[in-house]
Formats: structure tokens, C-alpha cells, sequence
């Protein structure tokens, strides 16, 4: 295993934590009602909550780069 491999674990152990760290502001009924979810609504975060999900952004743009370069790696690079 290489190295990344490792901080990919890790990575993907905290972004499971910092998701399940969310609090769930839509009950999740009308998601296949085809109600108006307000979802992307604009709304004003605050605190740990504004934290959160700038952690959450962080954390998935890391994995998506790290699995990126894992999955091209042994293609091109000879370590």
C-alpha cells in the first residue's frame, strides 16, 4: 500500500464522521413527492454549523482528489 492509501483512510473515516455531525434540517418525506425541497435555499449559518459544512466541503474535495491520483498512479508513476 502506499502512503496516500493510508491518508485516504483517514480522510474518508472523518468526512463519514463529519456527516453523521450534521444536523438533518428536511424530514426527507417529500424527497420522492416531488415537493419544493428548500434544500439549496440561501440560509445564514452560523457558528459550528458554518464550521461544519466548510469541513465537510474541505474534507470531500480531498478524497475526490486523493482517489483521483490513487487510481492513476500505478498507471503512470512508478514508485
Amino acid at each position: 500500500m502506499y502512503w496516500l492509501d493510508y491518508i485516504l483512510l483517514v480522510v474518508s473515516v472523518l468526512l463519514i464522521v463529519i456527516i453523521v455531525l450534521q444536523s438533518s434540517k428536511d424530514d426527507g418525506s417529500s424527497a420522492f413527492t416531488g415537493e419544493k425541497s428548500e434544500l439549496f435555499a440561501n440560509k445564514k449559518q452560523r457558528g459550528l454549523e458554518k464550521r461544519i459544512n466548510q469541513a465537510t466541503a474541505v474534507l470531500s474535495i480531498a478524497f475526490f482528489v486523493m482517489a483521483f491520483l490513487l487510481y492513476m498512479m500505478p498507471r503512470y508513476w512508478f514508485f
